[in-house]
């Protein structure tokens, strides 16, 4: 079997796995953008379908309702039909979506195009981080997983820019811009294009040898790590994979995150769902979703509260990183601990700024003295702290902590509690903010971040450095 020209002397592709995880990310890309494009829209959907606050709740959290879907989906299509072709029906969804939310004419025609754009985020959230970490190397898995975060906030970010010069552009979010649509539907459109490139790329990389060697394809799953690691290296890893199914080869089911010594639910299984669901609880994606309206809340104007949403990407990528540096070097553990206690804390700051806010005299409240500053300050620091930690670490450690048998359902139901602790936070947020108020709500969030760092100082495992075949549970 020829290895490609770019293989070094130890038999690793460098360039190859760096191809493949570029192409894998853009999906991250893809989730970052549709979860970020809502955050300067929102004035367009309340003129252009007379939403009130529970209306805009519904509309922006429609997205999540196809992302559990799609996260709970994704894991059992993927065993069907491999990684790659599940994250091409992502891409594809990612496209009708785009098309469907910019040419909505109603508030339900626009919640149908962000469930599809769901469906495609959802699949999207937890195929690439197996993907991911069934085609790289143990030695560096946690730093090109990280990748994926990367690439979420840099979507994130992506849209919080696109949004901004539009608005800008246009005058305004929903002053007419190019055929004279508004300048928020032109923002779900530009969508269409990373989507595309995504959907083209896919066609490049090769599908994971893992995945292979469940179906039994094992001469193929041997053709793809040779490219990736070498023969040697290539025949004794599908001879793993195949020992680590050899005592319980059949069809991966849902079944399986049963253990049938005890009949319980696998306890692995308990801590994948507890890292997805408090990724959300300490209330990151309010900060993504209604970053506008907040900072438009406590009286910034919409202009610099789409630059405050930039600033903040251009922080979380920064952070992504420093995760990215640190993850193979200190391990996960540590980082999620940090992280923990960092949010608890500039949450808790965050609150108490909240906390003096003031009657502005025209119907809504103002920050007095520094309390703006301190909360602009404290509500960054929160999102570093965020994204050095929980926000990549969460993903790597579900796409390597599940023994390979049980991988792609256990992902399916971590994936589906991390999309429904999203939509709880993110629907609950615009009623929350007036009642019980910003304050209260982000103790809450604050508490959340404190519970998180306890559950992982009792359940959580260290997983660097370990060989995916390794793993049980």
């Amino acid at each position: 079997m020829a290895v490609d020209a770019d293989t070094n002397d130890t038999g690793l592709n460098r360039a190859l796995i760096g191809r493949i995880v570029a192409v894998a990310t853009i999906g991250g890309f893809m989730f970052g953008y549709d979860s970020g494009v809502i955050n300067g829209t929102q004035k367009g959907l309340e003129a252009a379908f007379d939403l009130g606050r529970l209306g805009i709740g519904v509309n922006v959290g429609a997205i999540l309702v196809g992302s559990s879907i799609g996260a709970f989906g994704a894991g059992r299509l993927s065993d069907r039909i491999g990684r790659r072709g599940t994250m091409m029906v992502a891409a594809i969804l990612f496209i009708v979506s785009a098309l469907l939310a910019g040419a909505a004419g109603s508030s339900a025609i626009f919640i149908l195009a962000r469930i599809i754009g769901g469906l495609g985020v959802g699949a999207a959230s937890v195929t690439s981080p197996v993907y991911i970490s069934e085609v790289t190397p143990a030695a560096v898995r946690g730093r090109l997983s990280s990748v994926q975060q990367v690439m979420i906030i840099t979507g994130l970010t992506g849209a919080f820019v696109a949004n901004y010069v539009l608005a800008r552009f246009a005058g305004g979010s929903i002053a007419p811009l190019w055929l004279d649509y508004p300048a928020w539907r032109w923002m779900f459109w530009l969508q269409v294009i990373p989507a595309a490139l995504y959907l083209v790329a896919l066609y490049f990389i090769p599908e994971s040898p893992r995945y292979l060697v469940v179906k039994g394809h094992d001469d193929r799953a041997e053709a793809v790590l040779t490219r990736l690691f070498g023969a040697a290296a290539a025949r004794r890893t599908v001879a793993d994979i195949r020992a680590s199914l050899a005592a319980d080869h059949h069809r991966p089911t849902l079944a399986d995150l049963i253990d049938r010594t005890t009949g319980r639910i696998r306890p692995i299984l308990w801590v994948g769902i507890g890292l997805a669901v408090f990724q959300q609880l300490v209330g990151i994606n309010v900060v993504f979703y209604y970053g506008a309206t907040l900072w438009e809340a406590v009286g910034f104007t919409e202009s610099n509260a789409l630059q405050i949403n930039i600033l903040s990407g251009v922080l979380s990528i920064g952070a992504c990183l420093l995760a990215m540096a640190l993850i193979d070097r200190i391990g996960r553990r540590p980082l999620l601990l940090v992280g923990s206690a960092g949010m608890t804390v500039t949450l808790a700051v965050v609150a108490w700024a909240f906390s003096t806010a003031l009657p502005d005299g025209a119907g809504g409240v103002a920050l007095p003295g520094h309390s703006g500053l301190i909360a602009l300050v404290a509500a960054n620091l929160y999102v570093v702290f965020f994204n050095v930690s929980w926000g990549p670490v969460m993903w790597v450690m579900l796409g390597e902590m599940f023994p390979t048998q049980i991988r792609g359902s256990a992902l399916a139901v971590s994936g589906f509690a991390q999309w429904i602790a999203n939509a709880a936070i993110s629907v609950s947020f615009p009623a929350m903010a007036v009642s019980p108020g910003l304050a209260v709500t982000y103790v809450l969030y604050a508490v959340a971040a404190a519970l998180s760092f306890v559950f992982v100082r009792a359940a959580v495992a260290e997983t660097r450095g370990r060989e995916l075949e390794d793993m049980v549970g």
